[in-house]
């Protein structure tokens, strides 16, 4: 049986998805298969999600992952907006979810640390639910 795809989708693929993306192979990716991904990109990951992800878990996204735009990754099973606050994507189908989550870009690193906090909390109330 294949591992279901879980795609976290915002408009830039930057810090918000590409957070959960990291989180959710960290803490679930033996049972699923996770991307981000935007309706847009940027030439590098919010390097301050970078830093803080490395400080906070030991995770260095810059590994694995790079900003892409949803036609690069596999159709998601379950496909989750991380915020409309800067403007919706459209991806072709309605979201599953939406964790409205305010973008931390540019502010302080309590906010980041706040969203990536939220994201975690996210990511094991999605593990929980699929794996029940």
């Amino acid at each position: 049986m294949s591992k279901k795809k879980i795609a976290f989708i915002c408009v830039h693929n930057s810090c918000r998805s590409q957070i959960a993306e990291a989180l959710g192979k960290h803490l679930a990716g033996d049972l699923f298969d996770f991307y981000s991904a935007g309706t847009e990109t940027k030439p590098q990951i919010n390097q301050d999600a970078v830093r803080l992800m490395k400080q906070l878990y030991g995770i260095d996204m810059e590994q694995s992952q790079y900003s892409k735009t949803i036609d690069k990754i596999p159709t998601p099973d379950i496909a989750i907006s991380m915020g409309c606050d800067v403007g919706c994507p459209y991806i072709g189908r309605t979201f599953d979810d939406n964790w409205e989550l305010p973008d931390p870009t540019g502010k302080s690193d309590e906010c980041f640390r706040q969203i990536i906090e939220k994201i975690l909390e996210k990511i094991k109330e999605l593990r929980y639910y699929l794996d029940s």
